[in-house]
């Protein structure tokens, strides 16, 4: 473990853009809510990254180049409480 701070590489830039986005930005997160393929695509996100951004999945979203801080942040303006609401929605029947 370093004890000096590591700065996220340049690659991990769509996906810090796409959480400052979702902390500061009411109407990207607005859309985010009602279709977050789409919103996602729009961030030019591959799939991985896609993937964990809907899973939350904290650490695998810094080891894929985010920044902590706005992992938190993103957290903190509600989208950990959204969880369910990305999940894959199923039908009545359950399938």
């Amino acid at each position: 473990m370093s004890l000096h701070y590591t700065f996220p590489p340049a690659a991990g830039y769509p996906l810090n853009r796409c959480l400052y986005r979702l902390k500061s930005d009411d109407a990207f997160r607005e859309r985010y809510l009602a279709d977050p393929e789409a919103t996602l695509a729009e961030a030019g996100l591959d799939a991985e990254r896609i993937a964990a951004l809907r899973a939350l999945d904290r650490d695998r979203l810094i080891a894929l180049g985010a920044h902590a801080y706005l992992v938190f942040m993103a957290g903190l303006h509600g989208l950990a409480d959204l969880r369910a609401l990305l999940a894959p929605r199923q039908t009545p029947d359950g399938a």
